[in-house]
């Protein structure tokens, strides 16, 4: 059901939910109003007969309605003030991830002309997310704003790097290994900063020599790098063959299992992913939900399950990005994942009697709210996409949960 006055106006978290409990149909009745909308598919029992009602009001207790009306008030204004601890917690990541886009995008520009700053710029960047993810509580992996079209290639790198370190601490690799997985894996596409802008951004299909030009940036991102003699080498196996499959299907050189080594078929499989959610060029992007459906339903002899199910497990089934319909009918977007808690994400809630800047942010499992389904953003309503603004190209960054 919902109530058809002010967010402000009620004790009740939400302006939609399903009722349950008889105290909480009392308590709308105290609330002076005339009317509530109700959408009876959405009940899980039959309405109740005319007399049945009078019945249950005859029984119903009135005594102690104003001190739950009080405590639901007060939990609220407790939600309220943790949605905004969450808000905060979320402007600092934000802020973090676009330092750490500036000081990759630095230390790229540096690559050609000082490619020993660069290097060494990129090895404190992956050294500090390796000590924040290595050493942190209670971490949360964020869904960031979208990227700017220059910046695309920033967000990318960042995305496959963070999300490489954290499957690789999933896997209980050294930190040694850890940084060199999150070095390679930022520098994974230098190559691409050869191929011109224009054909990057081609929107109509790729000719085959276009197609065979790109598929070299591998390569041609080893010849930059090889102007910085101190890349360590196993980070420049990953630049190398990030492209490599499994099965030999796999390019520049069509390479099999035996000869692509952990660490690349590790980021292998997180670029793959990012790449179906960040694409160039004309390529639609996935959600990150349909991206995993399809990595997982497709890839089982291309790419390694360790690497694959680590993820999966990390991202949860609805990864930040994804549009979701909640229980109570209302719709969603999934904002963050507690990597203590994957299977209760925080979700951004659409109540179109809520402005957009108090939209509560809210954790299914304090809710006892579940996700009935994934959804196309593209199958939302106007209003409530415009509410919800799901991002176009899905970017992440970890940072540090606030206390419920």
């Amino acid at each position: 059901m919902r109530l058809p006055i002010s967010w402000k106006e009620h004790p009740f978290l939400f302006n939609s939910f399903k009722i349950k409990q008889k105290t909480q149909i009392e308590l709308i009745k105290n609330l002076g109003i005339e009317f509530v909308f109700v959408d009876l598919e959405k009940s899980s029992v039959p309405p109740l007969s005319k007399v049945v009602i009078e019945k249950v009001d005859d029984a119903a207790p009135n005594a102690n309605l104003d001190v739950l009306s009080a405590q639901m008030s007060e939990n609220k204004l407790n939600r309220i003030e943790y949605l905004q601890r969450l808000r905060r917690d979320l402007q600092k990541t934000e802020q973090q991830f676009g330092r750490s886009v500036a000081m990759m995008r630095s230390l790229i520009s540096k690559l050609q002309l000082r490619p020993l700053n660069a290097i060494n710029d990129a090895q404190e960047l992956v050294s500090d997310m390796a000590e924040q993810l290595l050493n942190s509580d209670n971490l949360v992996l964020h869904l960031m704003a979208d990227a700017k079209d220059d910046d695309g290639i920033y967000h990318h790198s960042l995305n496959v790097a963070l999300l490489s370190m954290m499957v690789a601490k999933e896997l209980e690799w050294s930190r040694n290994d850890i940084e060199a997985v999150g070095l390679g894996a930022l520098f994974h596409d230098t190559g691409k900063l050869k191929v011109p802008t224009q054909l990057m951004r081609k929107k109509t299909p790729l000719t085959q020599p276009e197609m065979n030009f790109i598929k070299q940036h591998p390569t041609m991102g080893v010849g930059l790098l090889r102007l910085a003699d101190n890349f360590p080498s196993s980070a420049l196996d990953i630049v190398r063959d990030h492209h490599e499959l499994l099965d030999g299907s796999g390019y520049p050189r069509g390479l099999t299992e035996e000869g692509i080594g952990l660490p690349t078929q590790l980021v292998a499989a997180v670029n793959l992913y990012d790449q179906l959610c960040h694409p160039d060029g004309q390529i639609k992007a996935r959600t990150p939900y349909a991206a995993l459906a399809h990595i997982y339903k497709n890839y089982k002899q291309k790419l390694n399950q360790a690497a694959i199910g680590k993820l999966i497990k990390m991202l949860g089934i609805y990864p930040p990005g994804s549009i979701v319909e909640l229980s109570s009918g209302q719709f969603a977007m999934v904002m963050a994942v507690n990597l203590e808690k994957i299977l209760f994400p925080r979700i951004l809630v659409y109540d179109a009697q809520v402005p957009k800047d108090q939209a509560p942010i809210v954790d299914l499992e304090t809710e006892g709210l579940t996700i009935v389904r994934c959804i196309a953003p593209s199958a939302l309503p106007e209003k409530i996409h415009n509410y919800l603004s799901p991002r176009e190209r899905v970017s992440y960054y970890f940072g540090n949960s606030a206390k419920p």
